[in-house]
C-alpha cells in the first residue's frame, strides 16, 4: 500500500502526489519513459567507453522512484545500485526492493555510502540545491567516483519546463566552476570524469 507519510527537502513536499504529477502522468510529467531509457543508453555507454569496462557500481542521488535502476538493471542485470532519495513516501513504498535508501543532496556529507563507484548519477536535482549545498555535495561526490558522474543541471539560459518550485537560477559558467573546483573534468552531455580518469582522454573528448 502506498504510505501516506510526506517527505520534505526544504519546503518542497515529494509525496505520492508529486511523483504522479511530475513523473507518471503522460499529461504532466517532464520525460517520457523512451526519454529516459535513451539517457541511461548514453551515460552507461559514456561511463564504459572511460572505464574500458561494463558498470559494477551505480549511486543515484536523487533517485526517486527508481527510474534509472530499472533502466540500469535492463541493461547490466548483475551491477550494485544505491539510490538516495529525500523522500519518505518512496523510501517506505520502494526503498527496500529498489535499494533508495533516505537522504537528501545536502545530506550526503553525513551519508554512509562508501566510495569507489564505477558512476554516480544526480539527474534533475542541483537547480534545486542552494548555493553552499552545491559546493559541498559536489566536492563530496568527487570523493564517492572512480570513474563517471553524470550531473544534470539546468542553466539560465535553458528554456524550463515543469516543476520550478525552490529553483536556484545559476549561469553555465557557474556550474562548471563549481564542477572545476571540485576536480572533475567535463567531457560532455552532462558527464564528468576525475581527474584521474581524464588523463587517459585525449583533448577533443573533453568538453
Amino acid at each position: 500500500m502506498p504510505s501516506e507519510l510526506p517527505a520534505q527537502a526544504g519546503r518542497k513536499t515529494y509525496d505520492e502526489a508529486y511523483f504522479k504529477k511530475w513523473y507518471r502522468d503522460p499529461r504532466t510529467r517532464v520525460h517520457a519513459p523512451e526519454a529516459v531509457r535513451r539517457k541511461v543508453r548514453m551515460v552507461v555507454g559514456a561511463a564504459e567507453y572511460f572505464l574500458g569496462r561494463k558498470l559494477r557500481t551505480v549511486l543515484d542521488i536523487g533517485a526517486g522512484e527508481g527510474r534509472w535502476r530499472a533502466e540500469l538493471r535492463r541493461l547490466r542485470p548483475g551491477l550494485r545500485y544505491v539510490g538516495v532519495d529525500p523522500s519518505e513516501y518512496v523510501v517506505a513504498r520502494h526503498g527496500k526492493r529498489r535499494s533508495i535508501r533516505l537522504g537528501s543532496f545536502e545530506d550526503l556529507p553525513t551519508l554512509s555510502l562508501g566510495h569507489g563507484y564505477d558512476l554516480v548519477v544526480c539527474a534533475d536535482v542541483l537547480q534545486y540545491v542552494p548555493d553552499a549545498a552545491l559546493k559541498r555535495g559536489v566536492r563530496h561526490i568527487a570523493g564517492l567516483i572512480n570513474g563517471v558522474a553524470f550531473l544534470e543541471a539546468y542553466t539560465t539560459g535553458d528554456e524550463m519546463e515543469g516543476d520550478l518550485e525552490g529553483w536556484h537560477p545559476r549561469s553555465k559558467s557557474q556550474y562548471r566552476r563549481i564542477f572545476t573546483d571540485a576536480g572533475l573534468v567535463p567531457c560532455g552531455m552532462h558527464c564528468y570524469l576525475t581527474r584521474e580518469l581524464a588523463v587517459n582522454a585525449v583533448e577533443l573528448e573533453l568538453a
